[in-house]
């Protein structure tokens, strides 16, 4: 990221997001079955599910997305389509409309099919992928395909409340739906896996405590702090999903490894603005100005410029109201002296 962008999050993605935005459900849909005529299928699971399949090599990418998240995308299409294109993989798009998480009998249907039908076996790698919501499901689902790889970021074990009655953050209606029957409970779904890697906030408690429910021996939990519920959204804009995804996809994917790619966020701006934010929340202001130092000498970094100047400012008035008080004292020290040999 240049310097030039510290002090701005880049729109970059809002003029190519613009015609799936744009365009109404039906005409994107449409969009999605042309591509689809000649390898793959665009296919209905009930009333708020589709699946959308392009056939194209040995590795496979199953990824879980909304039918808003994926037209918001650059080029209106499912974050794993462009990647998919680019390496000649396969791709299996799970597409929802509304907060489901996934739990529809059709959608159980869909994957038992794939499972009668050996479709899995037609790939060498499989790698099942998703955010939120599609994270869950990347879990959940994982099961139909013993010894794929996962990658989930932010995701929830179960919202049944005797389970997770403690997040609140979904609606009535989502916590209201049935994770008690098939693939239901996702840390057991991943069973069969080769390994699956869960990126989380450990700062939020809520996504700290499902993480620490996915507790076997093939699980690799990273924490990635100060970006929330925007993990997916950074990692993106930092141009690292390409490279997590393919070592995902290869079994490759390690804390250590992350770590390497996840040291390009000292030149992120929302992360600086984050971890500035942390330090002031704090009161900190010794970290505060640390920060702003570390910054401002790799990058041109106005605004962090103008905070350290206002600190350091703070710092060189607090000096000299503390001097004067100090000569205040010295000088009430010695009158009292004079007074006191008088």
């Amino acid at each position: 990221m240049s310097d030039v962008q510290i002090d701005s999050i880049s729109d970059r993605t809002a003029a190519s997001a613009a015609a799936g935005t744009l365009m109404d459900k039906a005409g994107w849909l449409a969009q999605l079955e042309a591509m689809t005529e000649e390898d793959g299928y665009l296919q209905p699971l009930g009333p708020a599910h589709w699946a959308f399949f392009t056939d194209a090599g040995k590795t496979l990418i199953v990824s879980f997305e909304t039918l808003d998240g994926a037209r918001a995308r650059p080029g209106a299409m499912p974050l794993a389509q462009g990647l998919a294109e680019t390496r000649g993989w396969s791709h299996l798009c799970l597409i929802a409309e509304g907060e489901t998480w996934y739990r529809d009998p059709a959608v159980y249907a869909f994957f038992d099919r794939l499972v009668d039908d050996a479709f899995f076996e037609d790939f060498d790698r499989v790698l099942f992928y998703g955010a939120g919501m599609g994270g869950y499901a990347a879990c959940a689902y994982a099961v139909v395909a013993p010894g794929a790889q996962v990658l989930a970021i932010s995701p929830r074990a179960t919202l049944d409340p005797t389970e997770a009655g403690w997040d609140k953050r979904s609606g009535a209606a989502a916590r209201k739906l049935d994770f008690t029957s098939r693939y239901g409970y996702a840390p057991d779904m991943l069973e069969g896996a080769e390994r699956a890697v869960i990126l989380y906030d450990r700062l939020v408690s809520e996504d700290a405590i499902h993480a620490a429910l996915f507790r076997a021996p093939y699980v690799t939990r990273i924490s990635v702090p100060l970006m929330g519920e925007r993990i997916e959204w950074a990692l993106t804009e930092m141009r690292l999903m390409p490279e997590l995804i393919t070592r995902a996809v290869e079994g490759k994917l390690t804390a250590e490894g992350f770590a390497a790619l996840w040291r390009k966020r000292r030149d992120f701006a929302p992360y600086l603005r984050a971890l500035l934010a942390r330090a002031e929340a704090a009161g900190k202001p010794a970290r505060e100005m640390m920060i702003c130092r570390s910054v401002t000498r790799r990058l041109r970094a106005p605004r962090f410029e103008k905070r350290l100047a206002r600190l350091v400012g703070r710092v060189e008035t607090g000096r000299v109201e503390a001097g004067r008080a100090e000569a205040g004292r010295a000088e009430a020290g010695r009158a009292e002296a004079a007074k006191t040999a008088g």
